[in-house]
């Protein structure tokens, strides 16, 4: 890619971002807006939006960015939950090393790089290779430049990760602190149930806790067949359309909130009638729900049980103790793990038999590959349209085209741009591999799609682009017989790709975060509702933070950042001009737009980690081979070191702070549980308890106080007002 192109591209960002970020700060302040651009501040009931003049209204400003720099971590706390605070970290995390790497590398790698002398022909396609380690002759002594900015970026970038794991990892123990009455605290979710003929499964689930946690055992909650449970509600509304007319949310709701009620009831009269004795073995909380004996004795009142059931325990302990143990000899049945918030249940996948999910699981890998084998296909075009010279020797009918007025838009923004236009259908497809594996919670379901979008994006997006532009860059020139000259192709080749990722980053995170901060989908969604549709109270969806969509491109860049910064470190003001817009914008959307239905608490941070390992190891192996390539034996040796020193930390790490995230601690867990024993708090949270878990929650969406978890709401009440 030649400069102009480069140039070209930057233009076309530079204007769709100050536009959008100009046209935002007018459309904020608009009152027919506010759904859209404080569903957040909407949802905790303090919208705070002040009357301003008409003039005023007109006016673009800085205000939101000064109120999201004045923002403090417990207000993205509150509004975004820890997984907010997590994410914020990452792009902190980026900020601080690649300032560092800013530093060192513009103001000594790069004059090394452009006095190198190493390309002789000044020609328009060596104008950016100069900028690059290309430019530095072989055994030049200019390479320990090199040599230290490798060494201290990784020092640095150690240092940073540690201090990062060890804060997420008490944020996430204080988590459990903070909220000791969480349902999930008392509860675990078991599938896998076994059939037993003639009984129930509640009789059989009641049955297995009742014989071996005889001491702990509460009650359970069974899981049904959504279409039956459908069918049952439907049944009911049927019988009372004689009074009235009763519409499908009213009756879900009522048939939902007469559940609850009356597993409320069971919970009080169990408690009253332990109360009235010593003994806990002959007094049990029963299931709010009777079972009555039909002929086909997994259905009660005519709901169909699932193989799945909440159990409910006395203490934090006891359930801790039954998701950590095997109940069986069969590992398939009474499969037993700590059960999600209520709000956080994805109840379709909760009927899946558990014995069928290594087949979904299996499914969804093959079909992520053949997705990725398919994508290659524009990212083969992408390559194609940066080397056009390359594009019109292969194909004669299209020469010409990089000599007319228009190539620098061709091959500068354009590839980019088909490029982010693909990549958009990547998350959604994510998504929905996530829900068919069978998770059983909405953020594990979010994590697994992120997850997959970063293997995705590191693939196809970086290493795939590395390769298919050193075969069109070299097609014909070079051939490759052995593993070593892969490597040493690669090794030339690899600077020479640092201009396309430089304008893939302008295009998609400068431009997306102009698009994520203006929300046009749904902001036009809104005014449809408002000016064609007559709905003066707008589009009242609400929507939760897109992690699978920002985390994978928050660390993709990452990627780009480690390995370009020593062979290209030209790229490092584009990477920093994105994550320091990305600080500003991301706290605004967490403490305006969006709310917070559930949480991972925290577990995004292992898999920025192990991205952040990953990306050292790349950037560690690139400099080694670059190294040996150039003569520089002795610095190749020593980066070769560094990888290994790279993995060792790695493993220390995880073996320090990674079982905090899957576990929860015994100590914490067994001191709630004297305190509520000796506070007497015991009766109160069981008798919630039994209820929290219904299949049909009574919130239908229409309201944004609906859609908040519990313990959001009851934070934010006691927290007083936040500014607006």
């Amino acid at each position: 890619m030649i400069l102009p192109a480069l140039l070209t591209s930057a233009g076309f960002n530079i204007v769709i971002c100050v536009g959008f970020f100009s046209l935002y700060s007018i459309l904020r302040k608009q009152p027919v807006n506010l759904k859209v651009y404080f569903g957040q501040r909407l949802a905790q009931l303090k919208p705070g939006q002040k009357n301003l003049y008409f003039v005023q209204r007109l006016v673009p400003s800085a205000g939101w960015l000064v109120k999201a720099w004045e923002a403090s971590d417990d207000d993205i706390y509150r509004c975004g939950g820890i997984d907010g605070l997590v994410f914020i970290k990452i792009i902190v995390f980026c900020i601080r090393i690649f300032s560092i790497a800013s530093v060192l590398c513009i103001f000594i790698v790069l004059p090394v790089n452009l006095f190198g002398q190493a390309i002789e022909e000044r020609d328009a396609e060596a104008q950016m290779d100069m900028f690059t380690i290309r430019n530095v002759r072989a055994g030049s002594r200019g390479l320990w430049a090199h040599f230290f900015a490798l060494y201290v970026v990784s020092i640095c970038a150690y240092v940073l990760l540690y201090i990062e794991f060890k804060s997420v990892a008490r944020l996430r123990l204080e988590q459990v602190i903070r909220f000791p009455t969480k349902p999930s605290h008392f509860t675990v979710l078991v599938r896998g149930i076994p059939w037993c003929p003639g009984e129930a499964y509640s009789e059989t689930v009641s049955k297995h806790f009742g014989s071996y946690y005889e001491s702990s055992y509460l009650s359970h909650q069974m899981v049904y067949r959504s279409e039956s449970l459908y069918n049952a509600m439907k049944d009911t509304t049927t019988t009372e359309e004689g009074a009235g007319t009763e519409t499908e949310t009213e009756a879900v709701a009522a048939a939902a909130a007469e559940a609850a009620a009356a597993a409320a009831e069971a919970a009080a009269a169990a408690t009253a009638a332990a109360a009235r004795t010593n003994s806990p073995k002959k007094h049990k909380y029963e299931s709010g729900i009777d079972i009555k004996k039909h002929k086909n004795p997994h259905k009660v009142d005519g709901k169909e049980e699932c193989a799945a059931a909440f159990v409910f325990f006395r203490t934090r302990y006891a359930a801790m103790v039954a998701s950590n143990t095997i109940q069986s000899y069969d590992p398939m049945l009474w499969v037993i793990d700590f059960a999600p918030e209520p709000h956080d249940v994805y109840w379709e996948n909760l009927c899946i038999p558990y014995r069928l999910l290594w087949i979904r699981k299996t499914s969804v890998f093959m079909g992520t590959i053949i997705f990725s084998v398919w994508f290659l296909l524009p990212t083969t075009l992408v390559q194609g349209l940066v080397n056009l010279d390359q594009l019109e020797d292969t194909f004669p009918f299209l020469r010409g085209l990089s000599e007319t007025r228009y190539a620098n838009i061709v091959s500068g923004y354009l590839p980019s741009l088909v490029l982010t236009c693909f990549v958009l259908i990547v998350p959604p497809i994510m998504l929905m591999f996530a829900t068919l594996e069978g998770t059983v919670s909405r953020s594990s379901r979010k994590k697994s799609a992120c997850c997959k979008c970063i293997v995705f994006f590191f693939w196809n997006i970086f290493f795939y682009n590395l390769f298919t532009g050193t075969w069109w860059d070299r097609m014909g020139k070079l051939t490759v017989t052995g593993l070593k000259d892969m490597a040493t192709m690669l090794g030339n080749l690899i600077p020479g790709q640092a201009p396309f990722f430089m304008t893939y980053i302008m295009t998609t995170g400068w431009a997306s975060l102009a698009y994520e901060l203006m929300q046009p989908l749904v902001l036009i969604i809104n005014w449809i509702y408002q000016f064609i549709l007559l709905k003066k109270e707008g589009y009242g969806d609400l929507f939760t933070f897109p992690y699978h969509t920002e985390v994978p491109r928050a660390l993709l860049f990452g990627l780009l950042g480690f390995t370009f910064c020593i062979l290209a470190p030209l790229i490092l003001p584009f990477l920093l001009v994105y994550y320091f817009f990305a600080y500003f914008v991301y706290r605004n959307q967490l403490l305006n737009v969006y709310i917070t239905r559930y949480n991972t608490n925290g577990s995004y941070w292992p898999i920025a980690h192990n991205a952040a390992i990953f990306s050292l190891i790349v950037m560690q192996g690139v400099a080694s081979i670059i190294f040996g390539m150039k003569n520089f034996v002795r610095a190749s040796t020593l980066a070769f070191l560094l990888i290994v020193f790279t993995v060792l930390f790695n493993l220390y790490c995880r073996h320090k702070f990674l079982p905090l995230f899957s576990n929860k601690a015994v100590q914490d867990l067994i001191e709630m549980d004297r305190h509520d024993e000796h506070s007497g708090n015991v009766d109160e949270i069981l008798s919630r308890l039994v209820s929290s878990y219904y299949q049909f929650g009574g919130f239908s969406g229409n309201h944004p106080t609906d859609l908040l978890a519990a313990e959001y709401k009851t934070f934010n009440s006691t927290e007083g007002n936040h500014k607006m």
